[in-house]
C-alpha cells in the first residue's frame, strides 16, 4: 500500500529564514501540476489566483480558508473570511518548477519530481522575517498541503481550521524561540 503524503510530517528550516516542506503525491505529474497552476484545482486546497503562466506575470492570491473543507472547523479569532496577497511569477518550467514572490512575505517555489507512480512535491518558502512569520507560514503550508494530499488522493481532509490549530501548537514547539 502506498503511503501518500509522508516524507517528513513537518516542514523543516533549511536556513534560519527558509522553510522546506515535502510530500509524496499520487501521479501523474500532469495532474499535480494542474493542482499548482489551474484555479479550478488550486482554489480547492490553497487559494484562487488566476495566474498567467509566464515569468514576470503579476497575479493575486485570494484565500478563502472557510471554503476548503466542509465543515471548515473552528476558526480562531482574528481571521477574516478572505485574505489577499499580490504576487508575481519569477520562474517557470512547466511540469517541473513554479516560483513566485509574495509582496512582503518572501519567495515561494514549487518543485515536482517523478518518483515511480508518485510525484515528490517540494515547497521552499524563503525570506521569512521572524519567528512569528515562520510559525504562521509553517502552519499554513502544512495545513494546506494536508488538504492537497487529501484532494489529490481522493480522501476527504479533516476540517481546515481544526487541523490548523493543532499544527500551530505543534510548530510552536518545534520552531526555536
Amino acid at each position: 500500500m502506498t503511503n501518500f503524503g509522508k516524507i517528513d510530517d513537518f516542514g523543516t528550516l533549511i536556513e534560519p529564514a527558509t522553510l522546506k516542506i515535502q510530500r509524496l503525491l499520487p501521479g501523474p505529474i500532469e495532474r499535480v501540476w494542474s493542482y499548482l497552476t489551474e484555479d479550478e484545482f488550486l482554489s480547492k486546497w490553497l487559494a484562487s489566483a488566476g495566474m498567467e503562466l509566464k515569468v514576470g506575470a503579476p497575479f493575486e492570491f485570494v484565500w478563502r480558508n472557510d471554503t476548503l473543507t466542509n465543515p471548515p472547523g473552528n476558526k480562531p479569532a482574528g481571521f477574516g473570511g478572505e485574505h489577499r496577497m499580490q504576487s508575481k511569477i519569477t520562474a517557470l518550467e512547466p511540469l517541473r518548477r513554479l516560483a513566485f514572490t509574495w509582496v512582503g512575505s518572501g519567495d515561494v517555489s514549487f518543485e515536482l519530481e517523478p518518483s515511480g507512480d508518485q510525484v515528490l512535491l517540494t515547497i521552499i518558502h524563503r525570506r521569512l522575517a521572524d519567528r512569528s512569520n515562520l510559525l504562521s507560514v509553517s502552519t499554513g503550508w502544512h495545513a494546506h498541503i494536508d488538504i492537497l494530499t487529501g484532494r489529490i488522493s481522493g480522501i476527504e481532509p479533516e476540517p481546515f481550521w481544526n487541523n490548523w490549530a493543532r499544527l500551530k501548537d505543534a510548530y510552536g514547539r518545534k520552531i526555536p524561540a
